[in-house]
């Protein structure tokens, strides 16, 4: 589409690059000419990603960083306005997932995923609305919430917490930076085919059949992008599901168990039982 070529020469920042969704994003963005910074932990698995955009003419800067760690957070946007001269779009999707149900949920599991899902989110946040506000273009901070984020399910009580909190503070830093050319934009999506989501506990939950492919979240980063939206769900219309269905929660409740169950009952009838982690 014509439109792809507005992130040509643009810098993309991408969190979680090394895998999964943020993999996927990074290729597809050095795939329409935006020039990549990538950052997650493993040099080497960033490595085997910028070789594989380059292979297709794209350009990548490996920033290995830990967006737990506030100082590493601010050197990595040193480096990428250092190197690449800016930064443009930020894709926050670093995150992780460690299932339980809560009364088995461990307080340093818990503080695990905080710790990636919310306050790493938040370093780079505060880093990407500073950077940005020095340039007269502005600038679009994308973060991958979930649909987690919006309804509470089990055995994944802390990983929604974690989604949850992010989905409000994505909310208030929209809020404070709306007379500003520094957009904040969500993109929520339900189980998608990575390995977040392969951990046995979690296949449970859903046909591994029926998860959507990563392509499909690609597609909502780059239209949050490109025309400013505030969220986004994949698949469309599920976060607005979830919103209505606050409004009846015992009959949610009652939903979810039901299917829930369902869906337990048909994976291990069809053997099916091992898929999930984004």
């Amino acid at each position: 589409m014509a439109w792809f070529e507005d992130f040509r020469n643009k810098v993309v920042l991408v969190t979680g690059a090394s895998s999964g969704i943020g993999r996927e994003t990074a290729l597809a963005f050095g795939a329409v000419g935006a020039r990549l910074a990538l950052v997650a932990r493993r040099r080497s698995v960033l490595e085997e990603v910028a070789r594989e955009i380059r292979k297709k003419g794209g350009s990548a800067l490996v920033v290995p960083a830990d967006v737990t760690n506030s100082a590493a957070v601010r050197a990595c946007f040193r480096t990428v306005q250092k190197e690449l001269g800016g930064v443009d779009v930020v894709v926050n999707n670093a995150g992780m997932l460690i299932p339980s149900p809560v009364v088995d949920l461990k307080p340093a599991d818990l503080n695990a995923m905080l710790r990636v899902n919310l306050f790493g989110a938040l370093l780079v946040m505060q880093q990407a609305v500073r950077h940005m506000q020095k340039s007269s273009q502005g600038g679009c901070i994308v973060n991958v919430a979930s649909l987690a984020g919006r309804r509470g399910v089990s055995p994944l009580g802390g990983y929604c917490a974690s989604k949850f909190a992010l989905v409000g503070l994505t909310e208030a830093l929209r809020t404070e930076l709306r007379d500003t050319k520094v957009h904040v934009a969500l993109v929520m999506p339900g189980v998608i085919d990575t390995p977040m989501a392969q951990d046995e506990e979690v296949s449970g939950l859903w046909p591994s059949a029926l998860n959507m492919p990563p392509s499909w979240v690609v597609w909502a980063i780059f239209a949050a992008a490109r025309f400013r939206l505030v969220e986004i769900s994949v698949p469309p219309g599920s976060a607005t599901l979830e919103k209505l269905a606050a409004l009846m929660p015992g009959a949610a409740d009652s939903v979810v168990h039901w299917a829930t169950r369902t869906t337990r009952w048909l994976t291990e009838l069809l053997g099916n039982g091992e898929r999930i982690r984004s």
